[in-house]
């Protein structure tokens, strides 16, 4: 007989706090991240949120550009 693994847990926020957050997940299309996980000396564990916004195509793009790069001079490395 073991506790339910993925089962809801309630968020302990205030009523301001909380509004805030959905406000932004609901407008801007933010997302909220997990950072960090702490435990207490009682054992409760505590969660460090963040808000966190997806990157742009162009972003992507150049993120991808500079994957590129370095598997390239990796490889041009390694034949030399």
């Amino acid at each position: 007989m073991q506790h339910e693994v993925k089962r809801s847990r309630k968020l302990l926020l205030h009523w301001r706090e909380m509004a805030k957050l959905m406000g932004s997940i609901k407008r801007e299309g933010i997302t909220i991240v997990p950072l960090a996980v702490y435990f207490n000396p009682r054992g409760i564990a505590k969660v460090q949120l963040g808000l966190a916004k997806g990157k742009r195509k162009e972003d992507k793009r150049e993120a991808d550009k500079a994957r590129d790069w370095q598997r390239d001079k990796a490889r041009l490395l390694r034949n030399r």
